[in-house]
C-alpha cells in the first residue's frame, strides 16, 4: 500500500495510490480518520490495516496532476539523517567516521518539499555547491525505547525516497553540518510512503539518482555500513522513537566519470562524477520496487 500527503488549495489530506497516477481520497473513504499520515500512525499501526481493508474494490477518484504533493511526513517530530553510511561516499569525500557508531544529524521541515515541487538552488553569491544525495527514508510506526536489533523492523511503518540536498560550503563552516543541510526547500521526500510489508527487506533494493536523466548514483542498499535495524536500536537507546519520526539512511558516492572527461563548471574537483545541481535541472531518486522522487531545480526566489 502506498500513501501520499497532498494538498488541494488550502486543504491537506492523505491519499491511497491505486496505480501510478490515481489515488483515493482517504477523507472520502474514512472521514473519521486524521488528515495526516503522522496522525494516523499516532493512533497505532491498526490504522494502516483498516485503510487496507477499506480501499478494497475502490477506484481512484483523483489524479496526482490535480493536486500538489507534500513531503510524506510534512512535520515530523524528528528527522534523523546519517552521514557517511556508505564506504563509497567515505572514499569520495576523504572524510573519516566511527566504525562503531553512526554519524547522525537533523533536518528541519522547512528544508524539505514533496514530489515534483521545486528545490531552491542557492544564489551563487552565497554558495555554488548544491549537491544531490539520493537516500532511503524510514518512517517509524510504533513508538519504542531501547528497541532490540532483532525487533527493530517491527517498529517501521514504511519507506520512501529522499533527496537530502546539501550545500557543501555551509557544511564545512563548522563541525556540525547544521545550515548546510537545512537551506530552505533544498531537499525532498516522497513521492509516497510504501508500507513495510509491501517494501520488504531494505537490503534487497537498489538506489539510483539521476540528474537530467543521467545516472549519478547507483548502489544496492545492502552496502549501508549501519543497517536500518542498527540505527533504530541506536536512536532508541537515547529517546522514545515516535510515530512519524523519519530516519534518512545516508547516500552512496557518485559514479566516476570515464577517463578523459572534461571537468565542467558544476563538477566536483575531487570527483568529476558528482555534478552539482543548478537551476533548470531535474533530479530523480529511484528506489527499486518503491518508486521515483522527482524535482525540478530553480533559483532561490527570495531577495538577498
Amino acid at each position: 500500500m502506498r500513501l501520499i500527503s497532498y494538498r488541494s488549495g488550502d486543504q491537506h489530506g492523505v491519499g491511497v495510490m491505486v496505480d501510478q497516477n490515481r489515488f483515493i481520497s482517504l477523507h472520502r473513504l474514512l472521514p473519521d480518520f486524521p488528515a495526516s499520515i503522522r496522525g494516523i500512525l499516532q493512533h497505532g499501526m491498526g490504522g494502516l490495516r483498516r485503510i487496507s481493508e477499506a480501499i478494497k474494490g475502490n477506484e481512484g477518484d483523483l489524479r496526482l496532476d490535480q493536486v500538489h504533493l507534500d513531503p510524506v511526513i510534512p512535520e515530523p517530530h524528528a528527522t534523523w539523517a546519517l552521514a557517511l553510511n556508505f564506504q563509497m561516499h567515505i572514499d569520495e569525500t576523504g572524510l573519516t567516521t566511527s566504525p562503531d557508531h553512526p554519524q547522525i544529524f537533523q533536518r528541519m521541515p522547512i528544508s524539505i518539499v514533496g514530489h515534483n515541487e521545486p528545490l531552491w538552488c542557492p544564489n551563487p553569491a552565497i554558495a555554488k555547491t548544491f549537491d544531490y544525495e539520493g537516500e532511503l527514508a524510514v518512517v517509524i510506526g510504533t513508538p519504542g525505547r531501547h528497541i532490540p536489533v532483532d525487533l527493530a523492523l517491527t517498529h517501521v511503518a514504511g519507506y520512501a525516497c529522499y533527496n537530502e540536498g546539501s550545500v557543501r560550503e555551509f557544511q564545512g563552516h563548522n563541525r556540525q553540518f547544521g545550515l548546510g543541510k537545512n537551506f530552505e526547500r533544498s531537499g525532498s521526500f516522497g513521492p509516497w510512503l510504501m508500507t513495510a510489508e509491501e517494501f520488504g527487506d531494505p537490503k534487497t533494493h537498489r538506489l539510483i539518482t539521476r540528474l537530467n536523466g543521467v545516472e549519478k548514483q547507483n548502489e544496492t542498499l545492502d552496502k549501508m555500513l549501519f543497517s536500518v535495524e542498527r540505527v533504530i536500536h541506536y536512536l532508541s537507546s537515547g529517546y522514545m522513537l515516535q510515530p512519524g519520526d523519519v530516519i534518512v539512511m545516508g547516500t552512496p558516492g557518485a559514479l566516476k566519470k570515464p577517463p578523459g572527461y572534461v571537468l565542467g563548471p558544476y563538477d566536483s574537483p575531487r570527483n568529476p562524477g558528482r555534478t552539482r545541481m543548478k537551476p533548470g535541472d531535474r533530479c530523480e531518486v529511484e528506489i527499486s520496487g518503491l518508486g521515483t522522487l522527482s524535482n525540478p531545480i530553480i533559483a532561490d526566489p527570495t531577495e538577498m
